[in-house]
């Protein structure tokens, strides 16, 4: 994972770091469809205590259209996932590089696609840093 692809937030608490994740998300033209609180899902199921961690599924509806008109198993990546959790210092945001779709099911028809997702990621990113 490349660091256009991770930001790391600080001095501000967890909830409004996800909010913050996902106002950029939407900058970009992403909603978030799915969100997985692991912090509370682990505690409940298995009993344990881990940072607060929290998994957001971002689509953005036309990238997602046209990578799965190339290649419906593209659907199994989806949504792209944006990661959240706790370290020290602050709240560390991860994204995977959307050109894993290409490599996934080697078509290079998806490269476009691919590079769409990533430029509006990384602005994501970006706009986090700023």
């Amino acid at each position: 994972m490349t660091d256009d692809f991770t930001a790391t937030l600080t001095g501000i608490p967890f909830a409004d770091a996800a909010g913050r994740v996902r106002a950029a998300l939407a900058e970009q033209g992403f909603g978030v469809l799915t969100e997985i609180d692991m912090t509370a899902t682990l505690h409940a199921k298995l009993g344990v205590e881990v940072e607060d961690f929290l998994v957001l599924g971002a689509c953005n509806p036309p990238i997602a259209y046209r990578a799965l008109e190339v290649d419906r198993r593209v659907g199994l990546l989806l949504p792209c996932n944006v990661v959240l959790r706790a370290v020290d210092g602050g709240v560390l945001v991860e994204a995977m590089d959307p050109q894993l779709m290409m490599q996934f099911t080697g078509r290079p028809e998806l490269a476009e696609v691919a590079d769409d997702a990533a430029v509006r990621l990384r602005a994501a990113m970006a706009a986090l840093k700023a």
